[in-house]
């Protein structure tokens, strides 16, 4: 497996028309590994010390958290693997998120469906998220900080002077969003300066293009980091007509493109996008991974793009 060199580093930030941006500046590589099935991959601490290893050799040393991941198992277990060699933390970018709660069960929550699920941005609560995911890596900061999810009663004000004081403590270095709306993420980036929307975006979930997401965060200069790739693993679906023909469209430009797999070319895609998206594979795979190094390196015509498109949506692009 071959990771990145700081030639194609460089030809490609050339491609994006993107090399100064928040994540850039922080070290992260434009492929992130997604640390949320931890616990279903049944890892034991020294495995996943030699998962980290081998992904930091692909060039991937960005590793995505957050709080409910295993209600703080997945940060603990990977803190219990640093300790086993702390050397690693000097070589990786870590992040979390915290805003979504699972509270005790009660009246307000539907009889049989457990605990009730509610969002959190208030300050206290980002603070004591931010303690909490520090004490469980064993890390004295986190060096990107996302709320995971919009709060209907969120104060832009609150969180962005909470944020500011993270930052300035040394708590994280960055701080971000995830899964919010044009408009919430605009007025929050008015207040303080945000890192990066994490946001769904494949072939099968194109909302960030039909709500602009994407050109706004372009035009921020803020580059958006994309979760569920693979549309949650729908792309290898063997009864899906629409997963079908989307292989079929990649499997031929494999071949034009001198690809290693068909999968490389549909994290191609998602590269092609404007504002220099990062992408979070959340596979065990080591190949999975490489697919999305080798996917870096190619740079899709816009023809091609489009006949991905079209073949995820089943018509012709309007």
């Amino acid at each position: 497996m071959r990771p990145f060199t700081e030639m194609e580093k460089s030809s490609e930030d050339r491609l994006s028309g993107e090399s100064t941006d928040a994540l850039a500046k922080l070290g992260m590589p434009r492929v992130v590994a997604g640390m949320w099935r931890v616990c279903d991959w049944r890892m034991s601490a020294g495995e996943l010390v030699d998962f980290m290893h081998r992904c930091i050799e692909l060039g991937v040393t960005a590793f995505d958290h957050a709080d409910i991941y295993g209600r703080g198992a997945v940060e603990s277990l990977f803190g219990e693997a640093l300790a086993l060699d702390p050397s690693l933390r000097g070589r990786m970018q870590i992040v979390s998120k915290a805003g979504i709660r699972l509270g005790a069960s009660s009246a307000a929550s539907p009889a049989g469906e457990g605990p009730l699920k509610y969002y959190d941005s208030s300050p206290a609560y980002l603070r004591e998220a931010v303690e909490q995911s520090l004490r469980r890596l064993g890390t004295d900061h986190l060096d990107l900080f996302l709320i995971h999810r919009p709060d209907s009663l969120m104060n832009m004000d609150d969180i962005a002077l909470a944020a500011q004081s993270l930052v300035e403590q040394g708590k994280i270095r960055a701080f971000g969003v995830s899964n919010f709306s044009v408009r919430q993420f605009e007025l929050l980036h008015a207040r303080t300066a945000l890192a990066t929307n994490q946001i769904e975006f494949s072939p099968f979930a194109t909302g960030a293009l039909d709500s602009d997401m994407l050109a706004v965060l372009a035009q921020a200069k803020v580059s958006p980091m994309i979760w569920s790739p693979l549309g949650g693993g729908r792309l290898f679906s063997a009864t899906d007509e629409a997963a079908r023909r989307v292989r079929g469209v990649m499997a031929g430009l494999q071949q034009k493109y001198g690809a290693a797999s068909w999968l490389a070319i549909a994290y191609a895609w998602i590269f092609r996008v404007p504002g220099a998206p990062y992408v979070i594979v959340g596979s065990r795979r080591l190949d999975s991974v490489q697919a999305a190094v080798d996917g870096l390196r190619i740079a899709l015509d816009r023809q091609d793009w489009y006949a991905i498109l079209e073949a995820a949506r089943g018509r012709p692009v309007p």
